[in-house]
């Protein structure tokens, strides 16, 4: 009977021992007796107890690691690099998985192995550029360091996921001098486009003057020929008038003289009503009464010529008729 038992206890702990269960995610790579053996997939698993042994347990999922480092610009610029790393394993070949097991002692000297060939790579990129190139190069570091690390990281059998560079900051000395820089900048812009500004308004508002000016002198020089042109008739109706004055009274056998006088009373009698000063000279004397009226009987004579000639001239049509 404890025999029995004995023996039961031992199936027991056998088959307790040959189960292994593989959560989802991860592979166990098994070894017999130090050698790779196999490897087992996610789910319910049998090993031979005392022979086979879990060497190690790999996952396959995606993970994250945080980096924080320094380099050095060509300029002897300190920069500070804060970077996130996503790595995961190529695939679940079982050659894959062989490199992932037993390239590295333990998962601390891969993680160490991966830190350092990412910090060196990006300190080797950082080292040929300016401080002022830096950040604006922010993608040109990141593929760099992916060309780098691809088929180094490949024959790890792990794959580079994703780099992100999260921070990039210089020390304080030289934020501040960028800081510096920028405003200065900004300042020299703004003070650029305030100048630029004043000029198109100053130009627009020349612009409109000068329209202003040529629209009036325009404006002027029609007034000025309208003025002229009612000048010019004024005194032409005026002479016509005399000149027809002067015809009447001299038909009706009068003294021509009384134009005279009632032309220079009328005048006299508006520069009363619209002139603002206070003395008017004017040529009363008979003698310029006796020039003004020989001007105008030579102007009738002038106008009386045509008339003559109309007369003495006869009708081309008239003769052809005839």
């Amino acid at each position: 009977m404890i025999i029995l038992s004995i023996l039961f206890f031992l199936a027991v702990l056998i088959a307790f021992l040959s189960v292994v269960i593989v959560q989802q995610g991860t592979v166990a790579v098994i070894t017999i007796f130090g050698k790779y053996a196999r490897v087992m997939t996610p789910g319910l698993n049998f090993k031979i107890p005392f022979i086979e042994f879990i060497y190690r347990r790999i996952s396959i999922q995606n993970r994250s690691v945080e980096l924080a480092f320094q380099a050095i610009t060509a300029d002897q610029a300190n920069v500070n690099f804060k970077a996130m790393l996503v790595y995961s394993v190529l695939n679940q070949a079982e050659e894959t998985i062989k490199n992932v097991a037993f390239k590295f002692i333990n998962e601390v000297s891969f993680m160490q192995a991966l830190t350092r060939t990412i910090e060196g790579s990006i300190r080797s990129f950082v080292a040929t550029k300016r401080q002022s190139e830096i950040l604006a190069l922010r993608s040109e570091i990141i593929e760099h360091v992916k060309s780098q690390l691809d088929s180094l990281l490949e024959s790890w059998g792990y794959h580079l996921t994703d780099l992100q560079l999260n921070d990039i900051a210089f020390d304080e000395v030289i934020m501040r001098s960028m800081a510096q820089v920028v405003a200065s900048s900004n300042l020299k812009a703004a003070a650029e486009n305030e100048g630029q500004a004043l000029l198109i308004t100053k130009t627009k508002a020349a612009e409109a003057e000068g329209n202003a000016i040529k629209i009036s002198a325009e404006a002027e020089k029609t007034a000025a020929q309208l003025r002229g042109q009612g000048v010019a008739l004024f005194r032409e109706e005026v002479a016509r008038g005399m000149a027809e004055s002067a015809k009447v009274m001299s038909e009706a056998d009068l003294d021509a003289s009384l134009i005279l006088f009632s032309i220079w009373t009328e005048a006299v009698k508006h520069f009363a009503e619209n002139s603002r000063g206070n003395v008017i000279f004017l040529d009363g004397s008979t003698e310029g009464m006796e020039k003004t009226m020989k001007q105008l009987l030579a102007i009738e004579k002038l106008n009386r010529v045509p008339e003559i000639a109309s007369i003495v001239t006869p009708d081309p049509k008239a003769r052809n008729t005839d």
